[in-house]
């Protein structure tokens, strides 16, 4: 499904809603022509009680995989904002070690943001990215504020803070590779369809003897369950589409190139 989750909102709402008016079309005219004869009686004898159970159970799917998602869009996004804050904690905290070692603190930051702008993100929204990938310019950054002599106090303070903001930088980026591994699985997706296909044959079944009416309301389900597929799709991953979790607040935080003052 990447090729549909990558689309704009709008496509994406448009092929959508082809294939379930598509699939709706299908089960109306193999119903239509089923519906005669002692078959006609029975579709009509069904009773009109079953489709409330059934949009519930619809509905109760559609909660439960919009609640999933939408925790999952949220943790992505809560990640991506607490590592952005750990990386200007740490910008901040090397302006007391200035000259050689803060110029080379800010490059690392801005190395690392801008591998995680080109190449990460990307590769999260493919699902190409796993923990194994080591972060080398905040790997080394870590290496280089353990490797402080702090000659002061203040700098023995910032060095054990800069640290802290670095592997809380580090649990962060962690946390979004993680989530970014995150979907719908086929058994969710196909159990929201068997549920829809099965609500949509009832009512063809039980309008079957009214054509025009058993349009209408066809239409108006199918159209809903366009929404409610649309819904899940747009947000099922949380790195990938146009609805998804931007860099942007990595961007704000990137440190400007800084002339080494001795």
């Amino acid at each position: 499904m990447d090729w549909l989750l990558n689309l704009p909102v709008p496509w994406m709402a448009l092929v959508i809603l082809g294939f379930v008016y598509l699939g709706t079309a299908v089960i109306y005219q193999v119903v239509n022509r089923l519906a005669v004869g002692e078959r006609a009686k029975a579709f009509k004898a069904i009773s009109p009680g079953m489709l409330p159970p059934l949009a519930v159970v619809f509905g109760l799917l559609v909660g439960f995989l919009a609640a999933q998602i939408w925790s999952d869009a949220d943790r992505a996004a809560t990640a991506v904002t607490h590592e952005a804050s750990d990386l200007r904690a740490s910008v901040l905290l090397s302006e007391q070690f200035p000259g050689p070692t803060e110029a080379r603190f800010r490059d690392l930051i801005r190395d690392h943001i801008q591998t995680a702008v080109t190449q990460e993100w990307p590769a999260m929204a493919q699902h190409n990215v796993t923990l194994a990938i080591v972060p080398t310019a905040l790997a080394d950054a870590l290496r280089l504020a353990l490797s402080l002599d702090p000659r002061t106090p203040g700098q023995a303070i910032a060095q054990r803070e800069l640290v802290g903001a670095l592997q809380n930088a580090l649990d962060a980026r962690r946390q979004r590779i993680v989530l970014s591994g995150s979907q719908v699985n086929g058994t969710k997706w196909c159990t929201l369809l068997v549920t829809a296909g099965l609500m949509l044959v009832a009512i063809a079944m039980v309008h079957s003897d009214n054509p025009l009416a058993n349009r209408i309301i066809l239409t108006i389900f199918a159209t809903g369950v366009a929404v409610a597929f649309l819904l899940i799709a747009a947000h099922s991953r949380p790195f990938t589409g146009d609805i998804s979790v931007r860099p942007t607040v990595l961007l704000h935080v990137m440190p400007e190139t800084q002339r080494v003052t001795r």
